[in-house]
């Protein structure tokens, strides 16, 4: 069975997201952030990144989301696109825009407003990070157009991970701006397998702190 390794609020929403709507059978394990576990010899036989999202599947152990979800749908074969297909370049084209150039913008806000210690914050850097997310939400726009979904009519892990990111953005109280955007994000995000992934997750926490 698949062991994810996480924390609720971090980007593992993407891998437990992906397991409910590949179908995959998993077993959820609590890492627990705020208790430095993710920087314990334990986990970093698991992943030397020290950070979560991880899995594993036997003898497998594996880090960073994008990876982790594409991972698992080429093992379920479904919700991406063959290998050595055009599909699947664009497939990846996405998957890396959205990680390079979407999320990090939302990164830089993140450590500048909660990671990193209180005197190595700069206020600036988070208005920064909120002008670039726009620039490359402006070509997240033109690369969705009028389609449902990243790739066309039907969906894909690379929604997982463009949909948690804007979910990010909205958490961060930035706007989608354009329409597409918007209706593209109401709809990826009500998702039934997401709701079933939270849930998870915070029945994972709540047994944790009862």
């Amino acid at each position: 069975m698949l062991t994810v390794l996480s924390y609720p609020g971090t980007r593992g929403v993407r891998i437990t997201w992906a397991c409910e709507e590949l179908g995959l059978d998993y077993e959820y394990q609590l890492v627990n952030l705020y208790k430095n576990e993710h920087k314990q010899p334990e986990f970093l036989k698991v992943t030397p990144m020290a950070k979560v999202p991880a899995l594993i599947d036997g003898d497998l152990s594996l880090a960073e989301s994008g990876a982790i979800v594409s991972y698992l749908a080429d093992k379920a074969g479904r919700l991406i696109p063959n290998a050595g297909t055009p599909e699947r370049g664009l497939y990846e084209q996405a998957m890396y825009f959205t990680l390079t150039e979407l999320e990090q913008p939302l990164w830089t806000i993140a450590k500048h407003k909660f990671v990193y210690p209180e005197q190595q914050r700069i206020e600036k850097m988070q208005a920064l990070g909120a002008l670039e997310f726009e620039s490359a939400l402006k070509i997240f726009s033109k690369l969705l157009g009028d389609k449902p979904f990243i790739l066309g009519d039907d969906f894909s892990v690379a929604d997982v991970v463009a949909g948690h990111t804007l979910s990010w953005a909205q958490g961060f109280k930035l706007s989608l701006v354009h329409n597409n955007v918007e209706k593209y994000a109401k709809n990826v995000l009500a998702r039934d397998a997401l709701a079933r992934a939270r849930k998870r997750e915070e029945d994972a926490k709540e047994k944790l702190d009862a």
